[in-house]
């Protein structure tokens, strides 16, 4: 089980700080649906080649800062 929980909307500002940390990174690689976490950590992991425990930090960290721009 995913230990975040990302709503849609969330995930549209989330998704534009990821693609400008990760601007090699699309759209269609960045889809998600609400409830998807598990497998929104897993693709993240193989894009960014990054443990999990950074990408769920990295998540954390924008959903607790949703209003700043930086990630």
């Amino acid at each position: 089980m995913a230990e975040i929980s990302i709503t849609n909307k969330d995930w549209e500002r989330i998704k534009i700080k990821v693609q400008r940390k990760y601007n090699h990174l699309t759209d269609e690689q960045l889809q998600y649906a609400e409830g998807q976490e598990e497998s929104l950590i897993t693709k993240l992991m193989d894009l960014v080649n990054r443990d999990r425990k950074y990408v769920v930090f990295t998540l954390k960290k924008a959903l607790v800062n949703i209003d700043n721009n930086r990630l």
